[in-house]
C-alpha cells in the first residue's frame, strides 16, 4: 500500500443539458491539473504534427478537403489520447454501470468514420488500408474487452502493436501519414478500453 495516494471511483455529479453531456462526455470531475496537461499536450502535439505536415510537403499533394480531414483527424487522435488517459475519464468510462461495456464498444465502433474518411478521401479509395484497419479495429476491440480484467493492459498492448506493425509493413502511407495508425489505435484499444485505477494524490485529514 502506498501511502501518498488513493483511489477514488466516486463520480461527481453533472449539470443537466448540453452542459452536462459534454462534461460526461469527457469524464465528469476532470480536474485543474488534468486540464492544464491536456491542454499543453495538444497544444504541443498540434503543434509537432502541423510543422512535420508542413515541412514534408504533403499539403501541396492533398486537396482542401483531404487536408481538412487530415487535421481534423490529427487533432481529434492527440486529444482523445490525452482525454481518455485521465482519471476523469476512467472513472466514468469504466464505472460499474449497466451498459458501459456498450458504450465503451460503441465509442469505438464510431471511429470507424474515422477509417472511411481517411481511407476514402485521404488515400483516394483505399479500400484495402480502410477494411483492414476495420477489422483490426473491431476485433482489437472485442478482444481487449473481453480479456480478464488483469489481462486488458498487455491485451490492449499486444493488438496496438501488431496494428502499427501490420500498417507499416503491409498497409504503406504517406510517410507524411504514419501517425495516423500508432495514435488511432493507441487513442482506442489502449486508452479508452484498459480499465486504470483513478489514483488521486492523498489530502491531508
Amino acid at each position: 500500500m502506498r501511502g501518498d495516494v488513493q483511489i477514488s471511483w466516486e463520480v461527481p455529479a453533472t449539470p443537466p443539458g448540453l452542459a452536462g453531456r459534454l462534461e460526461r462526455f469527457m469524464g465528469p470531475g476532470k480536474s485543474r491539473s488534468e486540464s492544464v496537461v491536456e491542454t499543453l499536450g495538444l497544444l504541443g502535439c498540434a503543434s509537432l504534427l502541423a510543422a512535420g505536415l508542413s515541412t514534408s510537403g504533403i499539403p501541396r499533394d492533398l486537396s482542401t478537403a483531404q487536408l481538412v480531414v487530415v487535421a481534423l483527424a490529427g487533432l481529434d487522435l492527440i486529444g482523445g489520447v490525452l482525454t481518455n488517459a485521465t482519471n476523469a475519464a476512467k472513472r466514468w468510462y469504466h464505472r460499474a454501470a449497466p451498459g458501459a461495456r456498450r458504450a465503451r464498444l460503441l465509442f469505438v465502433s464510431a471511429h470507424l468514420t474515422h477509417l472511411a474518411a481517411m481511407g476514402l478521401v485521404v488515400l483516394s479509395g483505399d479500400l484495402t488500408w480502410t477494411l483492414t484497419n476495420a477489422a483490426l479495429l473491431l476485433g482489437g476491440a472485442v478482444t481487449v474487452e473481453y480479456a480478464p480484467m488483469h489481462l486488458r493492459r498487455p491485451v490492449a498492448m499486444a493488438l496496438l502493436t501488431a496494428a502499427v506493425l501490420v500498417n507499416l509493413f503491409w498497409l504503406p502511407v504517406p510517410t507524411a501519414l504514419a501517425w495516423f495508425a500508432p495514435l488511432f489505435f493507441l487513442k482506442l484499444l489502449v486508452c479508452h478500453l484498459v480499465p486504470e485505477a483513478p489514483l488521486e494524490r492523498k489530502r491531508d485529514a
